[in-house]
């Protein structure tokens, strides 16, 4: 009970220490918070001397927002609506659309789960991965605190709190929780210290142990009927590598935890690591965001917040962390707020004197392969029971097909603006589900709709590049599309078609996000 009056303490805290301004003026406030994000980059870019480029185009806006805040690319009938849609208010209306969609909730599940956990072909861990996603996908869905998963994540203690498998991942050991969380929350890479002081940070080889000594007393209860759960014993201890030097809990950059308000080591974290004034944590998610939607961070690499590795715009991310805090640490309030900046739909064509880190336009993305399965699927209207073969227990998310697919396509890096794909990979696209049920007319359900003999070969092709690429065909496009149509027989027309269908959705076009 004290525990959970000391972290309600300092989540209230996190709004009330001193009242926000715009606490009854949230619109304003959000109004606000988005024209700072323009004006911060823009002036950076006039200093550069960088022009930008133009707003991206109705359909490559929609696309990309499609992708980043719902997994998948948009249906050709949102997107025919769209572009016709001549109100000024429409891209709002977008996202606000989108961020209300169950799609976003499983979305940032998958999204988070990745960042979360390593992946994996053991079916006992996938089991385990997929038992957190579908917490995180209900926190998602219930646009849960932030704070407050953080803290679910670091005080886990039964089979209901999804966390409990990210501990059972890691098998308890209190360096490599230590390692992970600091990552995943804290945007801190102190397992650099684990045998020897940091070379070029300030991170010590006590900083690392002593923010370790948090998990030293996570031990599994008697598990029953194979329910894992968690407690924190009253002993346990780390010690220095080949030394016998215990150390105590200590928080990273220094300060040991109170034993006034009581409570274990790992509730005592996770009231540090949620107030407000704590350095990292909000840093770390706005970071996150940020490189979610524009493919790379204010700070990068993402999960590196190190004093030595400072952000490209300092003032933009001191401020958007204050919003953050005082919004509720509400994170889809804060993707709303960065998906509605003018620099979130500029274009992503090159323009001269350009970096990465100035954010003139929009950066190229390659999409993850979860992303890649669901669009081609789409592309195709391929039903689920088609397309996922569901075992018993399973859900859509396990089908042997989709993992198969994702492990096959999966890279090293997680960074989106890297594109890493080879020969197999390709291979795997061109010849394997989904694709070959996408653009089969047996399976392929845009494939019978196009057969229909209202449909004229213009107007397919059309249907097929709205589908795809969430534009009309350019010029170029509708000669060479249709001259193709035009040369199959009667009875070779639906293999064109789908011969069609096959080429753009093995397009670089079709796998990026522009």
């Amino acid at each position: 009970m004290v525990y959970r009056s000391l972290l309600c303490l300092a989540m209230w805290s996190s709004l009330c220490l001193a009242t926000p301004a715009w606490a009854e003026d949230s619109p304003t406030r959000f109004a606000q918070m988005t024209a700072r994000i323009d004006q911060l980059l823009g002036e950076r870019l006039q200093a550069e001397g960088v022009e930008p480029p133009p707003l991206a185009d109705d359909g490559e806006f929609l696309r990309r927002a499609y992708l980043d805040l719902n997994g998948a690319i948009p249906p050709v009938a949102i997107t025919r609506d769209y572009l016709a849609d001549s109100s000024p208010d429409k891209r709002r209306q977008l996202i606000d659309r989108l961020l209300a969609s169950p799609a976003f909730a499983s979305h940032m599940a998958s999204t988070w789960r990745e960042v979360i956990l390593k992946p994996t072909e053991d079916f006992q861990q996938l089991q385990n991965q997929f038992a957190l996603q579908a917490w995180l996908r209900e926190q998602f869905s219930d646009n849960a605190r932030y704070d407050r998963i953080v803290e679910q994540f670091i005080t886990a203690s039964n089979q209901q709190d999804g966390p409990v498998y990210f501990y059972d991942a890691l098998d308890l050991k209190p360096e490599q929780l230590a390692a992970e969380t600091s990552r995943i929350f804290l945007g801190l890479h102190i397992q650099c210290a684990e045998c020897h002081d940091h070379p070029f940070d300030s991170w010590k080889q006590h900083d690392f142990w002593g923010y370790a000594a948090f998990f030293a007393q996570v031990e599994r209860q008697n598990e029953n009927m194979g329910r894992l759960s968690l407690r924190d014993r009253k002993s346990g201890e780390v010690k220095i590598p080949e030394s016998d030097e215990t150390v105590s809990p200590l928080y990273p950059g220094g300060g040991a935890p109170s034993d006034r308000f009581g409570g274990s080591r790992r509730q005592k974290l996770a009231v540090w690591m949620v107030a407000r004034d704590n350095p990292y944590t909000a840093r770390r998610a706005v970071n996150w965001a940020w490189s979610h939607l524009f493919g790379r961070g204010l700070v990068e690499p993402v999960d590196d917040l190190s004093p030595i590795n400072p952000p490209s715009h300092p003032e933009l991310m001191d401020e958007l962390t204050t919003y953050f805090v005082e919004s509720g640490f509400d994170l889809r309030q804060l993707l709303r707020t960065i998906a509605l900046s003018d620099a979130y739909a500029r274009s992503s064509q090159s323009v001269d004197g350009q970096r990465p880190e100035l954010f003139a336009g929009m950066a190229i993305k390659s999409l993850s392969p979860e992303q890649l399965y669901d669009s081609v699927l789409r592309l195709g209207l391929v039903k689920e029971d088609v397309a996922n073969p569901i075992g018993p227990g399973q859900s859509f998310d396990q089908s042997q097909q989709r993992l198969q697919f994702v492990a096959r396509m999966r890279t090293v890096s997680l960074d989106r603006t890297d594109f890493e794909t080879g020969a197999p990979q390709a291979l795997a696209l061109m010849n394997g589900p989904p694709v070959s049920l996408a653009t089969a007319p047996a399976t392929s359900g845009f494939l019978k709709s196009l057969q229909a003999p209202f449909f004229s070969d213009e107007q397919r092709v059309e249907l097929i590049t709205l589908a795809a690429y969430s534009r009309r065909p350019t010029e170029a496009e509708r000669k060479r599309f249709g001259d193709y149509l035009a040369a199959a027989s009667p009875n070779e027309k639906n293999e064109a078609l789908g011969d069609l269908l096959w080429a753009v959705a093995a397009s670089a076009e079709f796998m990026l996000n522009h």
